[in-house]
């Protein structure tokens, strides 16, 4: 593969994650019609600044998590083009080539993983849950008001454990 393919490739890739941003954003639930929020049958209009402040800060506050999830989800999306254009790449070494196979298949391990971790959590009832696999580490950030009892830290480094058999977990409560 040549630089100009290589450019093409990481063009469209990056297309690919703008459109899905893009749907993401689309696809979010409308609670108002016509000025007036369904839920709470107020008007969505507001005059009141310390209204609109709080109700950016909340959104901020929820969109951590899909921000996070998504800018993850991207380097790792990124990171896995480039070592599948090293591994096709037929100038390169066999012992660089047979390097990044092993970066790319670990790459690719956790994240799956991240994925099982992310879903498992939630099915346990934890709201919003980010996973994140680097070298022998896992970092778990859970949405939160609280402290994490002694019972959810065991839940969760049980469930890490099970799914990626690493035992060095760092858990993070992030207010939501």
């Amino acid at each position: 593969m040549n630089k100009k393919q290589a450019v093409i490739i990481v063009t469209l890739l990056a297309l690919i994650i703008c459109v899905g941003v893009v749907a993401t954003k689309l696809n979010s639930p409308i609670n108002y019609v016509n000025g007036v929020d369904n839920e709470s049958g107020k008007s969505t209009i507001s005059l009141n600044n310390n209204n609109t402040k709080n109700t950016t800060q909340t959104q901020s506050k929820s969109q951590f998590f899909e921000e996070t999830r998504l800018t993850r989800d991207q380097k790792n999306a990124e990171t896995l083009q480039t070592l599948k254009s090293l591994i096709d790449d037929t100038n390169a070494s066999k012992e660089n080539r047979a390097d990044a196979e092993k970066k790319y298949t670990e790459l690719a391990m956790n994240t799956n993983y991240e994925m099982k971790i992310e879903n498992i959590l939630k099915s346990k009832g934890y709201e919003d849950v980010i996973c994140s696999i680097e070298d022998n580490k896992v970092r778990v950030i859970v949405k939160g008001k609280n402290k994490l009892s002694d019972k959810d830290t065991r839940v969760i480094k049980d469930v890490v454990m099970s799914v990626s058999k690493i035992q060095d977990v760092e858990i993070e409560v992030k207010q939501g």
